[in-house]
């Protein structure tokens, strides 16, 4: 999750709950981790435990212009991501990260970038989503027919990308119901959609909390302040199954997780996998790719993509002791 308090929040957006056969991600309006709501000085009190009890078989019908999984497509798959060139420097350094970048990812694909550390993985994904302490200093970046490079990180959000961090921050003084709340709101008023209020709200949120083994006691929890590991992750997910964007970026969503905590998050995003996204993954264990089946595998290297294949790629070069699975 990427936040940074000062007037305004940016941001990515247990016991087990049964879970929920999938998690429709195209439901509405196109967003991501990515914005701006009020600093927690200007939130009235609110809590899970002031409302009226809530019955989580609830529904909530939320309008959307957007496909939903079960739709006909009438044409081939769209370009959503289209990076040629892309050159990256450390903004207080000056140090140059990424050296000609090139990638393109169809809706409905996977794909996971796997290299030692340093190679410029990270780098990528935060240059992607506008992070201010990279400046691109070369290339092109289209995001669905726009030039991302254009645009602010609250608008790459609205456009349709999510970012999941390697380690999520705690939020002190912001509920996990109200973050959500808040973020889903400002995307659907962005998309000129009528607020959903809490109870409301909460029906829509309730069964995608039980795809992902969530509690749903963590709701009113600050967000992410106590948390495990596991559940950092888990409530990372849970933002993406919120906000519903086009393209999601899971930076080491597997690090730290132990076996049951790493299927519960891996089986929540192939829940929310359609034809209409995608997955950009990044990751050193061949553990998450078991789950997750990539459609493409590429190997970063000295801050360019040097081989490109399929799952195949991943598990030849496992067997080969490649120094990208061999990172503690």
């Amino acid at each position: 999750m990427a936040l940074a308090f000062c007037s305004s929040l940016r941001f990515s957006t247990s016991t087990p709950s049964p879970p929920s056969p999938s998690l429709p991600l195209r439901t509405s309006p196109t967003s991501s981790s990515l914005i701006t709501v009020r600093s927690p000085q200007r939130m009235g009190a609110r809590s899970l435990r002031a409302r009226p009890p809530l019955r989580p078989k609830a529904t909530v019908a939320v309008d959307s212009p957007a496909a939903g999984p079960d739709a006909s497509r009438s044409g081939p798959p769209r370009v959503l991501l289209e990076v040629k060139d892309l050159m990256a420097v450390i903004v207080e350094s000056g140090q140059e990260i990424l050296r000609g970048v090139n990638l393109t990812i169809y809706e409905g694909e996977v794909h996971a970038i796997m290299g030692k550390n340093g190679s410029g993985k990270s780098t990528f994904s935060k240059v992607l989503v506008g992070h201010p302490d990279y400046e691109v200093t070369g290339g092109s970046v289209i995001f669905k027919g726009e030039n991302l490079l254009d645009m602010e990180p609250e608008d790459r959000s609205h456009a349709g990308l999510f970012m999941s961090f390697q380690t999520p921050v705690e939020i002190p003084g912001v509920s996990n119901f109200d973050f959500l709340n808040m973020a889903y709101n400002a995307r659907r008023k962005k998309e000129g959609l009528p607020e959903l209020p809490p109870l409301e709200f909460y029906s829509y949120l309730s069964p995608k909390a039980a795809a992902v083994n969530m509690d749903l006691r963590f709701l009113d929890r600050n967000v992410n302040e106590g948390f495990s590991g596991g559940e950092r992750k888990r409530n990372e997910i849970l933002q993406l199954a919120i906000l519903e964007a086009d393209l999601a970026i899971l930076d080491e969503i597997d690090s730290g997780l132990d076996v049951d905590a790493l299927q519960d998050v891996a089986k929540a995003v192939n829940g929310l996998l359609t034809p209409y996204n995608s997955v950009l993954m990044i990751t050193h264990y061949q553990r998450l790719l078991d789950i997750i089946n990539p459609s493409h595998v590429h190997i970063m290297e000295e801050g360019s993509i040097v081989k490109t294949g399929d799952l195949s790629l991943a598990k030849q070069l496992e067997k080969e002791g490649y120094r990208a699975f061999s990172v503690s």
